[in-house]
């Protein structure tokens, strides 16, 4: 969240969503993060896909390729 106000993805709160989702969900998203009002779960969850550092499509596009230099340890 500090990297979102940083980034001044925070600074204007006049937008408003809505939906309907699982109550479990909620719960369970709740439960995982600790954070209590569904603002501040709504928030995070879009600051976390606004700050996404592509690293999945990363990862998958260096698939099978080890640079050779690299220290194993064995």
């Amino acid at each position: 969240m500090r990297a979102a106000e940083r980034s001044g993805l925070l600074k204007d709160k006049s937008s408003r969503i809505a939906g309907r989702v699982s109550p479990a969900l909620v719960r369970q998203a709740k439960k995982h993060t600790g954070i209590t009002t569904d603002t501040d779960l709504i928030e995070f969850a879009l600051a976390n896909i606004a700050l996404e550092d592509n690293f999945a499509e990363t990862f998958r596009a260096a698939r099978g390729r080890v640079d050779a230099g690299l220290k194993l340890g064995f």
